[in-house]
């Protein structure tokens, strides 16, 4: 019998090579607002590769974000392309695909050429604010369906947007011709090859048109928002089959889908009721699983499906926090602070405070759970010593004090406590921050050994779907904490420092641009 030594082998040589002679991975995508990722993943949970592609914005306008939905579709082939040949497998050797996106992102494509009418409206964008203004009288109802507002960073009113901006686009639409997705939606279809028009109920809960109590695509909401229900997709669990891919020599199912926040509540394997995550990217959103009944928010918290499973579906509550790691971003980008954002910490670490300035950044309104579309960002506190390094601090402090309104929230609606707060995303690599998100919340902070849960969660549900992973204690094995971080500030020091916050996103919200 032939013998094999590991003597010379790196633990991820080693590790690869054991799946290699299993000959089976879990190909996971996650297709984020400014980058879409692939990772291959191990059957002891372990991201053995991976690939990463930018994805461009487009900003016709101030508040309008786009991105071209083909090159969407290009960045998923090429980091699937750069996987394969990174790690030597072949799609043979995987055992199903996973998908995560960004979320609400809204598309509509021809169903006959697959070909998309209109730029991809992204989350972000608040060019369809005016149709909004239609339907804030009906806010009500609306909420008691799905558990959101009416605002612009749902998908309704972009479909309603792209149709009413298009040629013959209602005439089209009531035909059958166009179809409507969120970005996973699209992937699905063409890795399907047009075979599937299929969303998850996680996604699907994000367009203002899911019944989440009834777990259906809701008629009188249709009708509400004129959208023609034939070109809404199939919703299923986010472990079902969701057809078959046939690229790059392979035919693999994709058996995981979800949309990116609630895949990382899955990837942190916040599997009981409580748990919660905080995902610090471009925004920073935070989730707590509620259970299985849901609850509605009173406060400006969205009420949202974490996903279904075997027939049990779990809820969510979920706040949004529209301007996270963006701010440190336009520190690099607009004021040249710093050539990269990794760098934001030495830079701000360069004073011990932020010399009593607060900074708001409410550069596109503020989320939850203020939900003022209209307040603009703002530096308050500023002194003749104040300098770019107290200013970056006091950037990064706004993170986290936008974090803890949040989550202060969620505590108070769902009646739960707080123990640990799990993160992930790039700006969760910033210890200075992770220092004093624990610190303003006066709990532990807990960062994955493996930062792409997001990723992981939809790779997690897709070896779920297709028995790679036999069971939710199986899944919970694969993960592992890296780094903690525990409260180190005097509770004291903590609260007067959250009670300048406050008093500084007051005076933001009093300022408003259209009354100057």
């Amino acid at each position: 019998m032939r013998s094999f030594s590991f003597k010379k082998k790196s633990r991820k040589s080693k590790n690869l090579f054991y799946n290699r002679i299993m000959r089976k991975y879990i190909l996971s995508i996650d297709q984020g607002t400014t980058s879409t990722r692939a990772i291959l993943i191990s059957k002891t949970g372990e991201k053995l590769f991976h690939a990463q592609r930018d994805v461009r914005c487009l900003y016709p306008k101030p508040g309008w974000v786009l991105q071209d939905p083909d090159q969407i579709w290009i960045s998923v082939v090429d980091v699937i392309n750069e996987l394969l040949i990174k790690s030597g497998a072949s799609m043979n050797e995987v055992e199903a695909i996973g998908i995560t996106n960004q979320r609400e992102t809204t598309m509509v494509w021809e169903k006959k050429t697959g070909k998309a009418i209109a730029n991809a409206i992204v989350w972000q964008s608040k060019q369809t604010q005016k149709i909004c203004d239609r339907y804030v009288s009906k806010e009500n109802m609306i909420r008691k369906k799905t558990g959101l507002r009416v605002n612009p960073y749902f998908s309704a009113s972009k479909i309603r947007y792209i149709l009413e901006h298009t040629k013959n686009g209602e005439e089209r639409m009531n035909k059958g011709e166009l179809l409507f997705g969120t970005v996973d939606s699209w992937i699905i279809y063409k890795m399907t090859q047009g075979k599937v028009h299929a969303t998850d109920v996680s996604n699907a809960s994000r367009t203002l048109l899911y019944n989440i109590f009834e777990m259906r695509w809701d008629m009188d909401l249709c009708k509400l928002f004129d959208i023609n229900p034939n070109m809404l997709p199939e919703v299923k669990e986010n472990t079902a089959d969701f057809g078959e891919a046939s690229f790059f020599g392979g035919h693999v199912h994709i058996h995981g889908v979800a949309g990116d926040q609630q895949s990382a509540l899955f990837g942190q394997c916040c599997f009981q009721k409580g748990e919660s995550k905080n995902t610090y990217g471009t925004g920073c959103f935070m989730l707590m699983n509620i259970g299985e009944e849901p609850v509605l928010s009173k406060k400006g918290l969205l009420t949202t499906v974490a996903w279904k499973i075997n027939g049990v579906t779990t809820y969510a509550l979920e706040g949004s926090v529209f301007i996270g790691g963006a701010v440190v971003q336009w520190l690099r980008d607009e004021m040249n602070w710093f050539k990269d954002s990794s760098l934001s910490e030495e830079y701000a670490s360069r004073k011990p405070d932020t010399a009593g300035v607060y900074f708001v950044p409410a550069f596109v309104g503020l989320g939850t759970p203020y939900w003022d579309d209209d307040a603009r960002g703002a530096i308050f506190g500023l002194t003749r010593g104040a300098d770019r390094h107290n200013i970056t601090r006091a950037a990064l402090y706004g993170i986290a004090y936008q974090s803890k309104d949040v989550i202060d929230m969620m505590k108070k609606e769902a009646g739960l406590d707080l123990k640990v707060l799990k993160v992930d995303g790039g700006a969760s690599a910033n210890s200075l921050l992770m220092q004093f998100q624990s610190d303003i919340l006066g709990v532990e902070v807990r960062i994955p050994k493996c930062a792409e849960t997001t990723a992981l969660g939809a790779g997690y549900l897709a070896g779920l779907g297709s028995g790679f992973w036999k069971s939710l204690e199986e899944v919970e094995k694969c993960h592992a904490s890296a780094k903690l971080y525990y409260p180190k500030m005097d509770p004291k020091e903590s609260k007067k420092l959250y009670q300048g916050w406050k008093a500084a996103v007051k005076a933001t919200r009093v300022f408003k641009v259209k009354n100057v």
